[in-house]
């Protein structure tokens, strides 16, 4: 097992999912990649821009994001472990898979926090469908 990918969505507990990364790497010598999914931008999805002061708050988020996956990568290598953060746009479990497949990675990390009914019904789990669509071994971790 030479790559992790690991799911980052900044709900405040990737801490564990890094943790669980980081000791499968150690143990098999893995990099890891720490990727975060942002929302595409506005005009990708067939809306306009819209005033300028949109787009640069936009900016800055994925920023902020950019920096806080550098931070958590840089923590891990901190610890010995090879380590990327990546931002990427685009639909979420579909630049997954798509990441997947790039960076040739034997394992997906993603957490799993527990909806309710009517959540389940018209949004449904990223990890389930992670789980579905992907031909790689992946690893859920409850966050709840």
């Amino acid at each position: 097992m030479k790559n992790i990918l690991v799911t980052i969505d900044f709900n405040s507990d990737e801490q564990l999912l890094v943790e669980k990364a980081f000791q499968l790497a150690k143990q098999f010598d893995s990099k890891i990649w720490l990727v975060h999914i942002a929302a595409p931008d506005p005009d990708f999805i067939g809306y306009e821009v819209g005033p300028q002061y949109i787009r640069d708050s936009r900016a800055s988020e994925l920023r902020e994001e950019h920096k806080l996956l550098q931070k958590l990568s840089n923590e891990l290598k901190e610890k010995g472990v090879t380590a990327e953060g990546l931002l990427v746009q685009g639909a979420t479990i579909e630049m997954i898979m798509e990441e997947s497949k790039k960076l040739n990675v034997d394992l997906i990390i993603a957490g799993h926090h527990e909806h309710g009914f009517l959540y389940n019904a018209f949004v449904g789990s990223i990890s389930g469908q992670i789980v579905k669509k992907s031909k790689i071994p992946v690893l859920i971790i409850p966050l709840d």
